[in-house]
């Protein structure tokens, strides 16, 4: 008995020393985990969105691409050109790579950004697919107008 406690207790121990590989998506806590950017809950699945630090592995949560983006140039990240972006597929909710993903620009999102993911398997057939890149160039453009616009409101 006595060698079975030792040996339970060794594989606990050796189970809790398992590392999480850098770049890894983190597991979402829908309607818990609160956006980095807005503070808002994350809780619809189709838009989901994780940047991870490429050099600590930390992952920070966002309930839209949008904010996401943002985040990365409104608080100066200094690895942001080497950072690790995962969304999830707007149909089948899986992770995928951010950078390699397909976008339509016509989704009601979280933080009315429209942009919905897709990796190759899932893209739309009838509808015109974006790159990332012109979908962060696209949310700055969305920023900028949306401050415009509030400026003129004053």
């Amino acid at each position: 008995m006595r060698r079975f406690s030792l040996l339970l207790i060794l594989f606990l121990a050796i189970l809790g020393c398992e590392k999480k590989e850098i770049g890894s998506v983190e597991k979402m806590h829908w309607d818990r985990d609160m956006c980095e950017r807005c503070k808002m809950a994350i809780s619809d699945r189709k838009f989901g969105f994780q940047i991870i630090d490429p050099n600590t592995g930390k992952a920070y949560k966002f309930d839209d691409i949008g904010c996401g983006v943002l985040w990365l140039e409104e608080e100066k990240i200094p690895w942001r050109e080497k950072a690790i972006m995962w969304v999830t597929d707007a149909k089948t909710g899986e992770w995928i790579d951010a950078k390699k993903a397909f976008y339509t620009d016509d989704s009601i999102t979280p933080m009315a950004y429209g942009f919905a993911a897709y990796s190759f398997k899932t893209k739309p057939k009838n509808k015109e697919l974006k790159d990332f890149e012109y979908v962060r160039k696209k949310i700055f453009e969305i920023e900028r107008l949306n401050n415009q616009k509030l400026q003129g409101q004053k």
